[in-house]
């Protein structure tokens, strides 16, 4: 069984959210290693009536500080502390719903790159009809160049093969346009790239495309990613709104007839049912949680790790990547 370690730390609801979501993921099966400082985590798990493994860190770093300074500065950080013990071989994986940036400097500094990669990207796999499509960079690389796009396609491609079953993965490069000569000079360079590449590639695809079921991949920058990633919740919030405001509205009896459709509908497009996305390009697994985090999505964010790990997911990009 995989071991996660769990920044326990790191969030805008740490330390009781995420180490109460190491708890249900624990109860779930999965291994988990608490990461951060023993005394505050002790006092949550006394009072969660559990009893998990923790490993000492007591230092934190904020999200307003500098990533790759604080990694140096503190290296008893929490983030950093856990991941050493995925270097060490003490853990499978890690997961933080902390600073982004300071995950990916203990990623990269920590870590490292596997050879051959340009730049680690973060994916995240959106719930679509039928079903599911994975999205990078969704926020590890504000700027990109063409070059590091494609290798973004082929990491993508690896996480559609082992977690959506798909044997070749259409990749499609998000832009403005369907055409081939849209968006900018990175899209029209890029286009050229995925198009001289083996990739199963489709061409250009546009944001509404994420709604059909287009490509299984769809390849962009960390800013424009983080963007789509971000406005598709709201409006999946926005949407939920409107249908609890139409059910009120409704005869009781009717309320309870389409209140479990309603539960299960939600249940499927919430991002907290899919925890977080994978950080790839580096020497292990890493997963990268929202902030705002909860219980569940923490929950979620381990399970996720824990089957990133036993499925060897950095191992199968590195093979992709040197091919």
């Amino acid at each position: 069984m995989a071991r996660v370690a769990l920044d326990a730390m790191g969030g805008d609801n740490a330390p009781d959210e995420v180490i109460a979501g190491g708890v249900a993921a624990a109860a779930a099966g999965h291994e988990v290693i608490l990461v951060g400082e023993p005394s505050i985590i002790a006092e949550r798990l006394s009072a969660l009536g559990a009893d998990l493994p923790v490993v000492g860190a007591r230092q934190v770093i904020e999200m307003h500080e500098d990533p790759a300074r604080a990694i140096r500065e503190k290296p008893d950080a929490s983030i950093a502390v856990a991941a050493r013990l995925v270097k060490a071989g003490e853990a499978d994986a890690l997961v933080s719903a902390g600073s982004t940036g300071a995950t990916l400097a203990a990623a990269a500094v920590i870590l490292r790159r596997l050879p051959g990669v340009l730049r680690p990207a973060v994916a995240s796999i959106f719930p679509t009809p039928g079903s599911h499509t994975v999205v990078l960079d969704s926020g590890a690389n504000p700027e990109c160049k063409p070059e590091h796009l494609l290798q973004f396609g082929v990491m993508g491609a690896v996480v559609a093969e082992l977690y959506l079953g798909v044997p070749h993965p259409r990749v499609g490069l998000l832009n403005i346009g369907e055409e081939e000569g849209k968006g900018r000079d990175l899209e029209k360079a890029a286009y050229e790239l995925f198009r001289a590449a083996s990739l199963n590639f489709i061409g250009n695809v546009e944001g509404r495309d994420l709604a059909s079921d287009r490509a299984d991949v769809f390849v962009t920058d960390g800013f424009t990613g983080n963007v789509l990633l971000k406005t598709t919740e709201g409006a999946v919030e926005f949407i939920a709104e409107f249908f609890r405001a139409a059910l009120v509205k409704l005869p009781p009896e009717d309320m309870a007839a389409f209140a479990p459709v309603m539960a299960e509908v939600r249940k499927s497009i919430d991002h907290e049912e899919h925890g977080g996305g994978h950080l790839l390009g580096t020497n292990g697994v890493v997963v990268i949680a929202h902030g705002s985090s909860s219980r569940i999505a923490i929950a979620h964010a381990v399970r996720m790790a824990s089957e990133g790990a036993a499925r060897d997911l950095a191992g199968h990009v590195a093979r992709r990547i040197s091919a």
